[in-house]
């Protein structure tokens, strides 16, 4: 059974510190060492002990490093991921946080993922805390990350590049649709490493929401902080409420003015550019003037984006926004036989592996058939659902 982990990351998140938790809360250290030996670098010692932190014993994950080690380009390091045998969700989900890490480096640096040197986080410490973290967590069999707002720190720190502020840019891009608190901590408090893995692998946490915990692994940084443990807290369990969530916004304006003819266009441009959903609700406004209130569930990222969309796009002079919460199903696609032939349905289930709650079958595929066949399009409906009940349970 899959299981989810509460990342309690009160003093911030590193790789390190991850693999130590990890390990804490049971994951396999020797057979970690083994998997990430497969990646065929050289040049480094895995050193695993505890540091006690206000009485906290923590396990402090370390990779000396003894040789020099080359700048590394993304295509290089996936090359070296899918050659080390990995199982595959480890693998997949090492190759993801490369991926993000990739991306937020090009944007910073007005490149493209492909030509990113990796510097710090090429180097073979930090491949090996992205790969055994990623291993770790599929050995463990979470598949679910669940991440609190994390302290952004504040200050200065010199990279590569030369003197750079905290969060460092990549940092600042990958934690982007994930609340921090900003000025909290004296220090780098998330490095690149850990903000890949959070947005690789790990979604907002819902607030409040219900946990069954299970078990606690600590992981120690190497700095002491003044004022709190510099040691992250995972927290192994699951969702108590079997359902899926995260924190969206929405957007919303009051027109009262606008071709009606528009309001097809723009909801088409709203989903295209990244929004969840768009909706038009008629309603009296001033004067008695009937009007249409826009309504648009999006990630907080997409905020600006969307908006921009909504004033460019309609004559409204201001939006609304404001936080909400919500509990999702699981959905995926699953084809099935009709005597129509082929119909894809959407399968909502309280998870992955769960009975179906809802079926629904495609609407596109469902008028293709019954155009075909000479039949009403609401007998293919029906028999994509019957055909599904079947075939699913």
């Amino acid at each position: 059974m899959m299981k989810s982990a509460y990342l309690d990351a009160f003093s911030g998140v590193s790789g390190d510190m991850m693999i130590g938790a990890l390990i804490d809360a049971g994951a396999d250290a020797a057979a970690l060492e083994q998997a990430v030996g497969a990646l065929g670098l050289r040049g480094y010692r895995i050193v695993i002990g505890r540091r006690d932190l206000s009485g906290i014993a923590a396990v402090k994950f370390d990779v000396e490093v003894s040789e020099p080690q080359p700048e590394r380009h993304l295509g290089e390091i996936l090359r070296m991921i899918e050659r080390a045998g990995l199982p595959t969700r480890a693998e997949r989900a090492a190759v993801a946080t490369f991926r993000a890490l990739a991306d937020a480096e090009a944007k910073v640096h007005r490149t493209t993922p492909d030509e990113v040197h990796f510097h710090e986080v090429g180097a073979v410490d930090s491949i090996i805390d992205i790969v055994g973290a990623a291993w770790a967590l599929d050995h463990l069999g979470v598949a679910d990350l669940i991440v609190p707002p994390l302290p952004a720190g504040n200050g200065f720190v010199r990279s590569r590049h030369g003197i750079i502020p905290i969060p460092a840019p990549a940092t600042a891009e990958l934690l982007a649709g994930f609340p921090i608190r900003i000025g909290d901590g004296a220090a780098e408090m998330v490095t690149p490493t850990g903000a890949a893995l959070v947005r690789a692998l790990g979604r907002p946490a819902p607030a409040p929401f219900a946990f069954r915990a299970e078990r606690v692994g600590y992981g120690a940084g190497t700095r002491t902080l003044a004022d709190r443990p510099n040691v992250l807290r995972l927290i192994l369990g699951e969702a108590a409420d079997g359902f899926g969530s995260d924190d969206m916004i929405e957007i919303s304006a009051n027109i009262d003015d606008l071709n009606p003819q528009i309001y097809g266009h723009l909801g088409e441009q709203l989903l295209a550019a990244g929004a969840r959903d768009v909706t038009l609700t008629p309603t009296i406004m001033k004067k008695g003037r009937p009007g249409v209130i826009l309504s648009v569930l999006a990630e907080m990222s997409a905020r600006d984006r969307l908006a921009r969309m909504i004033f460019e796009e309609t004559t409204t002079i201001g939006v609304r926004f404001h936080p909400v919460s919500r509990l999702k199903l699981d959905r995926r696609l699953e084809e099935v036989e009709t005597r129509f032939g082929k119909i894809r349905v959407k399968v909502a289930s309280a998870d992955a592996a769960g009975s179906p709650l809802n079926l629904s079958p495609e609407f596109d595929d469902c008028r293709k058939a019954a155009m075909d066949h000479s039949a009403p399009l609401k007998l293919v409906m029906e028999e994509a659902i019957a055909a599904a009940r079947r075939t699913l349970g």
